[in-house]
């Protein structure tokens, strides 16, 4: 199964988080958006974000109505602070069967040489 996986803080969730996932899913060869909500983002403060449950709680609310959309909590089990390319690591053992995709802004796509291990992602 082919699955986008969409970081992010989502401090909050919001409805263009829901109209990008749908365009992907409507538009792509993607079957399903995994909304791997991070617990903590190496370029936020965690002071300045909602408590981590709290914020994948709201993703739960948010997508419970779109079987094709999953609030994923993959990071809360990896070590602090979270990183794409560790998570992608753990996906890709525990999954081997699915194929994996960034969904991703303009802004973190632009910033992408200043996350960790950015040459295998």
């Amino acid at each position: 199964m082919k699955i986008g996986l969409y970081f992010g803080s989502f401090n909050p969730v919001h409805i263009a988080h829901l109209i990008i996932a749908n365009h992907i899913l409507n538009e792509t060869e993607i079957e399903k958006v995994w909304f791997v909500v991070s617990p903590q983002n190496p370029f936020k403060e965690e002071s300045n974000l909602l408590n981590e449950y709290h914020r994948l709680h709201l993703v739960r609310l948010a997508t419970e109505d779109d079987i094709r959309i999953k609030a994923s909590d993959i990071e809360f089990t990896l070590p602090k602070p979270s990183y794409t390319s560790t998570t992608l690591a753990y996906l890709a053992d525990k999954y081997p069967e699915h194929e994996f995709g960034i969904i991703m802004g303009s802004d973190s796509f632009q910033n992408l040489h200043k996350w960790k291990n950015y040459e295998v992602i």
